[in-house]
């Protein structure tokens, strides 16, 4: 990871009482800002904490020292100092004259992008949140170079405070080949948003600091002409987004849906309801919550629905870890997380007692790793992190749920570690629960029961402590899977359990999860035979392709 941040530049500014003590401060190199306030203690911030530099109290005469060497302040009182990244920001007083500067050092931090890489060659709008000085321009300003020289994009910031490419009329060399326009008032960002569309032709557009109500307009608007946008707003989450009216455009925007009777009861909620208004103007969104510590939010429509509801959400955390890995796990299954490295791919176990186990399912070290004894099956769940006594994790089910709170449902399959999916097609389901009094007076849903062999469970209190017994029983109905499962693994060869193990990560981590198709390694014409059955009991759709010596397969979701 390469810093740059042209220190000495920013500490000739100050007075030397200031200046001294940061030359020889063992920590110099992770100095966040200085502050200078009359009549107070000079200050220096460091991610662990403040600073005193000097005994010695702010005068006039050092402020005006400072201000000296500076530009002149804009209208949102900043100012920069020319070829570098620095900032400087004012405090005044009610006449106008400045009692308080805030040095903030700016760094052009280059590598930290490899943690999000993947999503900028999704071409999505990606809009990244965090609190003040958690490093969002830092890295908009890496993700604005990977974008202009790495993928050749033209890209055009809007630059308001002059904090991506620095203060003066050359942009900082951090930025790449990405263009840079000024504005000259923070109140004419939105105008300038617009002006680049129409008069530069970019593919990607970076805006920094989306925070009034015409900004997130145009930010809609430039996302409707098809251009990429990268932005930035403050904010810990997107359930802080959501709650803010003047940007929640962002996101879809929020607005109040009156439902019918019937179809209130159908979802088990209230009448009046949150719903998103539109498409989102960005498709990602990442919380930044520590440097190196990402949130990842790859489909914020989905998100942002699901918040609404009351739903649980999922999404990635990833880490940045000094030696250049990245970890990514998803924040709401608790059995696996993954770690990146350059060529490899390794799922750890997250369990507390346990830490020693691992499958690497790198293309080196994947026979290795599931070569097991092909008389002791147990092992192969020992090897999936999945205990052959909790059967509940080894089948995927539909339940279609009628008259009962989602919510509650929702809540005990989380609480139970259930694998089952709710959906709102009832021909897809493989079990319906409802109300005993509701379900009795239904004669549609008794009728497609029935034509559909689906099994209907009923429960005479909507509270969790039915829902659960009423979850369990539905589980443990479909506990055959166990047996078909061990059998299918009997006696086989590495290969065929190579292939078995692969296609039932692909359907139950990514197929059934995030809903999207899966090509697996090519296989021979009796492997794909044995995956081929395994997809069946998962009732999901596939198709084969290539020769007979060796054909792969494409599993679809449901």
């Amino acid at each position: 990871m390469l810093i740059a941040d042209d220190l000495d530049m920013l500490l000739d500014i100050l007075p030397d009482f200031v200046k001294k003590p940061l030359n020889m401060h063992p920590h110099k190199r992770f100095l966040i800002e200085v502050v200078m306030d009359l009549g107070r203690k000079p200050e220096a911030r460091f991610p662990y904490g403040p600073q005193y530099l000097s005994v010695n109290s702010i005068s006039w005469h050092d402020l005006d020292f400072c201000i000296k060497k500076l530009p002149q302040f804009s209208g949102d009182n900043r100012s920069g100092i020319e070829c570098t990244l620095h900032r400087i920001s004012s405090i005044k007083n009610r006449k106008g004259n400045i009692v308080g500067l805030t040095f903030r050092v700016g760094r052009a931090i280059f590598g930290t992008i490899g943690l999000i890489k993947d999503l900028l060659y999704m071409k999505k709008s990606i809009l990244v949140l965090g609190r003040p000085g958690v490093g969002k321009t830092t890295a908009i300003r890496e993700i604005t170079r990977i974008l202009s020289d790495e993928m050749q994009k033209r890209v055009v910031i809007i630059d308001t405070s002059n904090e991506i490419a620095g203060d003066g009329d050359i942009p900082h060399p951090a930025i790449g080949r990405a263009r840079r326009m000024q504005v000259s008032r923070p109140e004419l960002q939105h105008q300038v948003m617009i002006e680049a569309v129409e008069n530069h032709m970019p593919e990607v557009i970076i805006i920094d600091e989306i925070g009034t109500e015409l900004e997130s307009l145009a930010a809609r608007t430039i996302a409707e002409r098809g251009v990429q946008l990268v932005g930035t707003v403050h904010g810990n989450s997107l359930d802080n987004l959501i709650k803010n009216p003047v940007i929640s455009d962002l996101i879809g925007g929020i607005q109040y849906v009156t439902l019918g009777d019937d179809e209130a009861k159908r979802r088990g909620s209230q009448k009046s309801i949150l719903e998103r208004k539109t498409l989102p103007a960005f498709q990602v969104a990442i919380e930044i919550h520590e440097r190196n510590n990402w949130i990842i939010h790859d489909k914020v429509d989905e998100v942002v629905d699901k918040l609404l509801h009351g739903s649980i959400s999922f999404f990635q955390s990833r880490k940045l870890y000094e030696d250049g890995s990245i970890s990514i796990y998803p924040k709401n299954f608790n059995s696996f997380h993954f770690t990146l490295h350059t060529n490899s791919l390794t799922y750890h176990s997250r369990e507390p007692n346990d830490n020693n186990k691992f499958l690497d399912l790198s293309r080196n070290n994947q026979r290795e790793a599931f070569s097991m004894s092909s008389n002791n099956t147990s092992v192969i769940d020992n090897r999936l992190n999945t205990k052959p006594h909790n059967k509940n994790f080894l089948k995927v089910s539909f339940l279609y749920i009628y008259n009962i709170n989602i919510q509650y449902v929702e809540e005990s399959i989380q609480r139970l570690n259930l694998f089952l999916v709710l959906t709102r097609d009832i021909f897809k389901a493989d079990y319906i629960l409802g109300l005993k009094s509701n379900i009795k007076y239904s004669t549609k849903i008794r009728q497609i029961a029935k034509l559909k062999k689906i099994i209907i469970y009923t429960i005479s209190r909507n509270n969790i402590s039915s829902i659960h017994k009423a979850l369990k029983l539905i589980t443990n109905h479909n506990n055959s899977f166990l047996f078909h499962w061990f059998r299918m693994c009997m006696n086989k060869q590495t290969i065929e359990l190579d292939a078995i193990i692969e296609t039932r990560y692909a359907i139950e981590k990514i197929i059934l999860i995030h809903k999207e198709s899966v090509i697996l390694l090519p296989r021979d014409q009796r492997t794909i035979n044995l995956q081929v059955k395994l997809i069946n009991l998962y009732k999901l759709n596939y198709s084969i392709l290539g020769n007979k010596n060796l054909q792969k397969l494409i599993i679809y979701p449901s």
